[in-house]
C-alpha cells in the first residue's frame, strides 16, 4: 500500500493544466445550510437514479434522472438554471423502467455516453446504451455493441478499465441473476467467463471499484441483498478472487431481510488510503483501510450505522474543512407509506456528528444521493431522489456556506489520453509543503443508488497554502503518478485538468 509519506517508487510524469476552478472559500460555522433549487420543476414522483456529467462539454455539470414509467430526463445546466432536454436529445419518455444510470466515455471520443439498466421482470429485461454524439443527441446502440444484457434485473453498472488497456469495460450487477463483467474490445463488448471469477449469482445491488491493495489494478466490492454475503473481489491481472472471508468483510449468516444495498469509497481519515462505507438493510458498515491490505469495521464505534433501511451513501466535504462528511439515504414506513430517513454526518476529524436536524430540508431522499458542485462556486451541493414517497422528486439543494475566514478549495479532473473521461478509479491526493497527505479523493466508479457520475473530485482545504497534487493512474507495477507542485488554491474558480501521460 502507499504510505502516508508520499515517497513512493511510482514514476512521476509531467504537469497538469489549470483550466479554471481553485478558489478561496470562506470558513463558516459547521452547521449545514442548504436551499431548494427549482423545487417545483424537480418534484416528479417515482424518481430513481440521478447521474451527473458535463454531457455537452460546456464547463458545467448537467444531470440525468430515471423516472418510473421509463422516462429518462436530461437536465441541461444553463448557468445554474436547469432545462429538461431529454426528449429532443433522443432519450426515452416512456418504456422499460430504467433502474440505474451510469455515465462513461466507452468509445473514447471525448464525450460521455449513458447506460441505463432496466428493471422489467421477469423477461424481457435489458440494458440500454445511449451514445453521445458530440453533445447534439443520443442514439441507443446496446444491441450493436453487445450490451443489451437480456434478462438482467439491473442494479449498479460500472464503467471501469479493469484490464488497464485504456478503454472502459462494463460491470453489470444483477439483482436476480448472475453479475457479469464485459470486456471492451474496440467498442464491442463480450462477457468474461466463469474462469475469470466475475460470474457471481449473489443478489447484488451496489458495486464499488477501487484499488484496495495498491497494486495498480481496480478491485471491486459487492453489496449483496436478501441475506447473501458480501464480497471483495481482488483483481489479479484480470482474474478475480473473493478475499472478503479472510478479511472479515463477508457478513455471512444474515437473515434474508437484511443485506447490502449500496457502497461509497472515500478517505474519511485523510491517511491516504481509501475506506469503504456500506449501506445496509440492517446496521450499516464502515470499513477503515489499515493501509496494509486489511480493513477494520468501525461504523458502530464512530456512530454511523443508522438508519436500518439504508439504500445509498455518498462522501462529500460540505463544510470545506478538509474532512469528508457522509450523507446516508434511507427510509422507514409510517402508516404503510415509505418516508425518507436520512442522516448527514459531519466529520470532525476525530469522529462523526449527526447534523441532520440543522438542515431538515435535506431529509428528502429515499434512494439517490450525489455530491456535486453544479454552480462552480467552490462548495459541494446535494442531489437526492425520492422514488417511493407520496409526492417524490429528484431534489437539488444548493450549499449556502456562511462567510468568515478564508480557506482554499480545489477541483481536480483526471482525463485519459485525448481528454477522454475514462479514468474512473483514479486516485487524487493533495500534499502539503512537507510532502504529507492532506486529503485524498477517488474518481467515481459508481455509488449513490445504481449511479455513476462523471465529475471532478472536490477538495476543501483548511488553509489557502499552495499544495502539491498527485494523481495516481492505474497501470502495471503499481501504476504511475503525475505530480503537479505549487498549485494555488487562491483566486477565481478553476478546475485542474490532469491528463494521463
Amino acid at each position: 500500500m502507499l504510505s502516508r509519506k508520499r515517497k513512493s517508487k511510482l514514476k512521476y510524469v509531467g504537469a497538469g493544466v489549470l483550466m479554471g476552478y481553485s478558489c478561496v472559500q470562506p470558513l463558516h460555522a459547521a452547521d449545514p445550510v442548504f436551499s431548494h433549487v427549482q423545487k417545483n420543476d424537480f418534484a416528479i414522483a417515482g424518481s430513481l437514479s440521478n447521474a451527473w456529467a458535463d454531457y455537452d462539454n460546456d464547463g458545467d455539470l448537467d444531470f440525468a434522472v430515471s423516472i418510473k414509467g421509463g422516462e429518462v430526463r436530461l437536465y441541461k445546466n444553463n448557468n445554474g438554471k436547469f432545462v429538461n432536454v431529454g426528449p429532443k436529445m433522443g432519450l426515452p419518455t416512456s418504456g422499460d423502467e430504467i433502474r440505474g444510470l451510469s455515465w462513461g466515455d466507452f468509445d473514447g471520443d471525448g464525450d460521455v455516453d449513458l447506460l441505463g439498466g432496466s428493471n422489467v421482470s421477469p423477461i424481457p429485461s435489458r440494458s440500454y446504451v445511449y451514445r453521445n454524439d458530440n453533445g447534439s443527441g443520443f442514439v441507443e446502440i446496446a444491441a450493436e455493441i453487445g450490451l443489451e444484457i437480456p434478462g438482467r434485473y439491473s442494479r449498479q453498472s460500472n464503467w471501469v478499465d479493469y484490464d488497464n488497456d485504456g478503454d472502459l469495460d462494463l460491470y453489470a450487477a444483477n439483482r436476480a441473476g448472475a453479475n457479469r463483467l464485459y470486456q471492451n474490445d474496440g467498442g464491442k463488448f463480450s462477457s468474461l467467463g466463469y474462469d475469470s471469477g466475475t460470474v457471481d449469482s449473489r443478489r447484488t445491488v451496489g458495486v464499488c471499484w477501487f484499488d484496495y491493495d495498491g497494486d495498480g489494478d481496480l478491485d471491486y466490492f459487492l453489496a449483496n441483498q436478501s441475506g447473501d454475503s458480501d464480497a471483495l473481489m481482488r483483481n489479479d491481472g484480470g482474474r478475480f478472487t473473493d478475499v472478503a472471508p479472510e478479511l472479515g468483510m463477508d457478513e455471512t449468516l444474515r437473515p434474508q431481510s437484511q443485506g447490502g444495498v449500496g457502497c461509497a469509497v472515500g478517505d474519511y481519515d485523510n491517511d491516504g488510503d481509501f475506506d469503504l462505507y456500506v449501506a445496509v438493510y440492517g446496521p450499516n458498515l464502515l470499513y477503515k483501510n489499515n493501509g496494509d491490505g486489511t480493513f477494520e469495521e468501525v461504523g458502530a464505534a464512530l456512530g454511523v450505522t443508522e438508519p436500518d433501511h439504508t439504500v445509498g451513501a455518498a462522501w462529500g466535504d460540505y463544510d470545506n474543512d478538509g474532512w469528508l462528511d457522509l450523507m446516508v439515504i434511507g427510509y422507514h414506513r409510517v402508516d404503510g407509506v415509505q418516508v425518507p430517513l436520512n442522516k448527514l454526518y459531519r466529520n470532525t476529524g476525530d469522529g462523526f456528528s449527526d447534523v441532520t436536524s440543522h438542515s431538515p430540508l435535506i431529509n428528502a431522499g429515499d434512494h439517490g444521493v450525489e455530491w456535486i458542485d453544479f454552480d462552480n462556486d467552490g462548495d459541494v451541493d446535494l442531489s437526492l431522489t425520492d422514488g417511493y414517497g407520496e409526492k417524490g422528486g429528484h431534489f437539488l439543494f444548493q450549499n449556502d456556506l456562511k462567510r468568515g475566514k478564508s480557506t482554499g478549495v480545489l477541483a481536480v479532473l483526471p482525463l485519459g489520453k485525448g481528454r477522454t473521461f475514462t479514468k474512473s478509479g483514479t486516485e487524487v491526493r493533495l500534499l502539503d509543503r512537507n510532502d504529507e497527505v492532506v486529503a485524498s479523493r477517488i474518481v467515481s466508479t459508481g455509488g449513490g443508488y445504481n449511479t455513476q457520475s462523471a465529475t471532478p473530485v472536490y477538495f476543501g482545504l483548511p488553509s489557502n497554502d499552495d499544495v502539491t497534487v498527485e494523481v495516481r493512474f492505474m497501470g502495471d507495477d503499481g501504476g504511475s503518478i503525475k505530480r503537479i507542485e505549487n498549485v494555488s488554491v487562491k483566486g477565481k474558480a478553476s478546475i485542474l485538468e490532469v491528463i494521463e501521460p
